[in-house]
């Protein structure tokens, strides 16, 4: 079992994001749910994290003075009321405190600007992270924020390390790698569903065609992991000349699949750049 962290964690927002990341804090044996602090306007998504033994509030300011690292999970434009509900809801004053954003687009000077008027030494970093957290194949990258000193970005990365793969970055890169690997799973969970219903179509029950379509697809990227060939070259050593794959392999770019994944990449990093603010 990993080592547990001593700390208490919060979010506000809590949704499919914030489950990830608390849900695989406390898979992974780093946390007990007891150290989870979540806030949410409504109580619709605060009952499974209730089932999980979480502290839950509809005020923001609960979470902020209750915890050493507060995640921010919730939609851009709903930052600016998530804040003035911080504002609102503190009980006492707080002067320093930990932030991590999740939020698409947003960068980290306005987001340090935003934390500084209710918090006055907020120490801010940027986080994308992606569902898979959940089942500890995540992929996760962080930018600090010039407040943020290097003990947090070594707590950041500990902890979003639990989840899969984690890296820092610059924040230029932030967005590309959203679109990636934060939109990305949407995309291949279209890819599976798509060779399940070619199998179906074929003759295989579903349930026997959606197994063998998702393990494909889970061994395939195994081997571009673990071997550090190219995708290109292992997808030639399954091509042989004149045989089924590579007359499959001509369907697929006859339909376009290659230039509509990366037109799905890019509308995906252009809409991120979209919910950037205004300077």
């Amino acid at each position: 079992m990993s080592q547990e962290l001593q700390i208490n964690i919060g979010f506000i927002g809590a949704g499919n994001m914030a489950k990830a990341i608390g849900e695989g804090l406390i898979d992974s044996g780093r946390i007990k749910a007891s150290q989870l602090y979540i806030s949410a306007p409504s109580d619709r998504n605060l009952g499974s994290w209730k089932k999980l033994g979480a502290h839950t509030s509809n005020k923001n300011g609960f979470v902020v003075e209750n915890v050493d690292l507060v995640f921010l999970a919730v939609k851009p434009h709903i930052l600016d009321l998530a804040i003035e509900d911080i504002k609102a809801t503190l009980s006492h004053p707080v002067a320093d405190k930990l932030f991590a954003s999740v939020l698409a687009g947003m960068p980290l000077d306005v987001l340090e600007k935003k934390l500084c008027e209710v918090v006055s030494r907020a120490r801010v970093v940027r986080v994308m992270p992606n569902t898979p957290m959940m089942v500890g194949a995540g992929v996760s990258v962080f930018s600090a924020g010039c407040m943020a000193t290097p003990d947090d970005l070594a707590l950041i990365k500990n902890i979003l390390s639990v989840g899969g793969i984690c890296e820092v970055v610059p924040e230029s890169l932030i967005t590309p790698v959203g679109a990636v690997a934060g939109s990305g799973p949407a995309f291949v969970y279209i890819m599976i569903e798509a060779l399940s219903d070619g199998a179906v179509k074929m003759g295989l029950p579903r349930a026997m065609a959606t197994q063998f379509a998702a393990q494909t697809v889970l061994g395939a990227a195994k081997m571009v992991l673990e071997t550090g060939r190219h995708p290109g070259q292992l997808k030639d050593e399954v091509c042989s000349a004149g045989g089924t794959t590579i007359t499959g392999v001509h369907a697929m770019e006859r339909g376009g699949v290659r230039s509509a994944l990366m037109d799905a990449v890019e509308a995906a990093a252009r809409r991120s750049e979209e919910l950037c603010p205004k300077k």
